[in-house]
């Protein structure tokens, strides 16, 4: 890379060569191996991301009034005052709230009784009128003296009266479960560090079910009980996975009655229940079993399971359909069909209510409610544009004729409604203040399939101002993910108008890797078809400057984590395609991570990217690893963020690439690499500074491409 002597020069870290072998012989060499260090203090490598930090506030200073601006911008569409939609559990009316001026939210309850409702509730929130209110915690309180600081309810008891709580101080996701007095307000004595801030409360309200994580991995390894008041180091094991490569939940089922352990995997489940009343004999709802999936709810009086469980042909549900079993069923020999399977329609997750049912499903892409009334009516819960995401929202009792759900689009802000599934009458709760101007006619939104190389229709999301041009001129920021199943549908993000207004075009590509068009998306994008993702990806944008959505030389890509990896793929494999990159907190060094089991979630994505420790998985993820694969080309500009507390993608996979890449890049564009010191993979806490994150991003990328 050519070096500008006028400029700020980029730090160079000290080669060291190290050998990372797998199992059945294979060596690679890795100069930057000793970036890693688990217990974040060796002062070489400290002294390293300081000087990286450093030449970001040098290459960046001269945008501090843009970014400035921006911030501006940006934080002047919130409400500061704003607060969530009150959903009523237990006689009681719970909703989250902030205050002018203050980063946190402030969690509060209020009791219920006559004349009291959501709407009721949220005009005195309003107005200022906190009277009557029981404040559960006050964040901004509790991060006083934290550089970073997370606090949430984890869990009330049946009586209303305990409450679980649980804080992170720096960002790694590793919590502290608390404990609150409701009716005298006294913190109590009992602390739990190590959680996973998954907690179930037994029917006395004394006992408590937590989840303890393995120090060194991070895995949720085994359930433990707590009784308020004993020796924590007391606590006995009610449950402990020896497979490392589930995950696992706590959860309450609909009608009360039981408390469950979900264990998950990417492609198995088991589900086990005990008696609410004494959660101390769990019994296995159906053995796992390698591709058998399923989920389980209990509600009048029968087991309710989403699975993709085949038939008596064997031939698989892939995209899922409903069965139920009686009380007593142990294996899925007992499991009666429900709802069908569809192939043309994915379900996500299914609600019980008194008299219906309401399913989130998945058609052409896009998400719909589908109401199942109790004499076997359907219909389904109305849209109003052609690309937008729909979802069920908190429905915490069942005795109710009203179902709510949430409906945002590109352009709409995010709509909270109900609506009564007898008179079909549709509520609208709350939508999404959005300050400073913001009119939504002046902005279209747009669904287009492009045509990836192997024939595949793959859909994106577009939103732009109404006077857009299509001439093949416009700057575009082209976000994807694309892993895990995880479905990026299109939502309203106060951020992207600031780029909209300057005339860029922003584009949601639905990559395979997700779900968003069933299963089968997604399974043709991991393991040996992971490619796809990268490859979809790069048909999108070709297709979208051909059609004269933008023009060649001022595309802009983003992604994170999972996203990130997406980013260092196409950088290496179409670098000419893009102008800037923007990747926070990046899965790039696949190989080497997934090699070893000690790091966090590597057991658990084994059947996400495969296992390298196998010579065929080894040499696939071998030929997209990001980090393998940089080589002497010109890469575009990069923006490049991570967070030295990350637990999901640990700092020195971005930093290892960063120095690698300085080794070989032949372009001049510059690459800035910022790692937050106090922070994880969330990146810093509160709601405005993230904002601040993302406008110095947006500084850089409009910059380099003259928007």
């Amino acid at each position: 890379m050519t070096e500008d002597r006028n400029m700020p020069q980029p730090p160079r870290a000290t080669r060291k060569p190290h050998v990372v072998s797998a199992p059945f012989g294979a060596e690679r060499t890795d100069a930057y191996y000793w970036l890693r260090d688990d217990a974040r203090e060796n002062p070489e490598m400290l002294a390293y991301l300081a000087a990286e930090n450093a030449y970001a506030d040098a290459m960046l200073a001269h945008l501090k009034p843009l970014e400035d601006t921006l911030y501006g911008e940006i934080v002047a569409r919130i409400k500061q005052d704003d607060s969530s939609v009150p959903y009523r559990e237990r006689g009681w009316w719970y909703y989250s709230r902030y205050v002018t001026g203050q980063d946190y939210p402030v969690h509060a309850r209020r009791r219920d009784g006559a004349g009291i409702d959501a709407a009721l509730i949220q005009q005195a929130n309003l107005a200022g009128d906190f009277s009557g209110e029981q404040v559960l915690l006050d964040v901004n309180a509790l991060a006083q003296g934290h550089d970073y600081y997370s606090a949430h309810p984890v869990a009330i008891s049946r009586d209303n009266r305990m409450m679980a709580w649980a804080d992170d101080t720096n960002g790694r996701r590793q919590y502290t479960l608390r404990f609150t007095d409701l009716d005298s307000g006294e913190v109590l004595a009992d602390a739990i560090p190590g959680t996973s801030a998954d907690a179930e409360w037994a029917d006395d309200g004394r006992t408590l079910l937590y989840i303890e994580n393995d120090p060194e991995t991070l895995l949720t390894v085994r359930v433990k009980k707590h009784v308020l008041g004993s020796d924590v180091a007391r606590d006995a094991v009610v449950y402990e996975e020896d497979d490392d490569s589930y995950y696992m939940g706590l959860g309450r089922t609909r009608d009360d009655l039981f408390i469950t352990i979900a264990l998950h995997s990417t492609v198995s489940n088991e589900e086990r229940y005990a008696a609410a009343a004494d959660p101390s004999d769990f019994k296995v709802l159906a053995p796992r079993e390698r591709d058998v999936e399923y989920d389980a709810d209990h509600f009048d009086g029968r087991w309710v399971i989403r699975t993709n469980a085949p038939d008596a042909d064997g031939v698989p549900a892939k995209n899922f359909k409903i069965v139920t079993a009686a009380d007593g069923a142990t294996s899925r020999k007992e499991w009666v069909d429900w709802i069908a399977h569809d192939p043309g329609v994915f379900i996500e997750t299914i609600e019980l209510f008194d008299g219906f049912s309401a399913i989130d499903e998945r058609s052409g892409g896009l998400e719909r409610i589908r109401i199942l009334h109790a004499d076997g009516r359907e219909e389904y819960v109305r849209a109003d544009e052609s690309a937008y995401s729909m979802g069920l929202e908190v429905n915490a009792e069942p005795d109710t004729e009203w179902l709510r759900y949430s409906y945002t689009s590109l352009t709409t802000p995010i709509i909270t409604y109900e609506v009564n599934i007898r008179s079909g009458e549709r509520r609208l709760l709350k939508q999404q203040p959005v300050l400073g101007g913001y009119d939504q006619s002046n902005y279209v939104t747009e669904r287009v399939w492009v045509p990836a190389r192997d024939g595949v229709q793959v859909p994106v999301s577009l939103v732009y101002r109404r006077d857009f041009r299509r001439d093949g001129t416009a700057a575009m920021l082209q976000y994807g993910y694309g892993s895990y199943g995880h479905s990026m549908d299109p939502s309203f993000t106060t951020s992207i108008i600031s780029l909209l207004d300057r005339g860029m075009v922003y584009a949601l590509a639905h990559i395979r890797g997700g779900e968003e068009m069933g299963r089968d998306w997604y399974d043709n994008g991991r393991m040996f078809h992971k490619k796809n993702s990268f490859t979809d990806f790069i048909d999108v944008t070709r297709w979208l400057v051909e059609h004269k959505y933008v023009a060649k030389d001022r595309v802009a890509a983003m992604g994170g984590s999972a996203g990130g990896l997406l980013m260092g793929a196409i950088s290496n494999m179409a670098p000419q395609d893009y102008r800037v990159i923007l990747s926070q907190v990046p899965f790039v060094d696949v190989v080497t991570t997934m090699l070893d089991p000690t790091i966090p979630l590597t057991t658990n994505e084994y059947d996400e990217w495969g296992n390298p420790e196998h010579q065929d998985s080894y040499d696939y993820m071998l030929s997209y690893s990001p980090y393998d694969n940089l080589k002497a080309q010109a890469y575009p500009a990069m923006f490049v963020g991570t967070g030295l507390w990350d637990s999901q993608v640990q700092y020195w996979e971005p930093a290892k690439y960063v120095a690698r890449l300085r080794d070989v890049n032949t372009s001049t564009w510059p690459v800035v690499f910022r790692t937050n010191m106090e922070a994880g993979h969330g990146g810093k806490s509160g709601r405005f500074r993230r904002y601040r994150e993302t406008a110095e991003m947006y500084a850089f990328m409009l910059e380099q491409m003259g928007a």
